[in-house]
């Protein structure tokens, strides 16, 4: 019998950071949010997710924020202090 199992990203769900402020650039209202979860699947069927990752990028100054580098004001927007 042969399984075919691994694991791969799901869909990239985008959120805008409406009202924030880029830490870099001062820029407010720049930010978006790139959330993607990867799933364990068998048989190409995802079966359950094993980690999310979440980056923030500014649209005027380029500058990329992972999850360690979050600001406050990002969490809060996000709301991420309920995870």
């Amino acid at each position: 019998m042969i399984l075919f199992f691994g694991t791969r990203p799901g869909k990239t769900k985008l959120k805008s950071l409406s009202g924030v402020r880029c830490p870099h650039c001062d820029q407010t209202g720049t930010l978006t949010v790139s959330i993607v979860s990867n799933y364990f699947h068998l048989f190409w069927i995802k079966l359950f997710k094993i980690s999310t990752s979440k980056i923030a990028e500014c649209s005027h100054c380029k500058r990329v924020y992972y999850r360690n580098e979050f600001t406050l004001e990002m969490e809060n927007a996000m709301g991420m202090n309920q995870e």
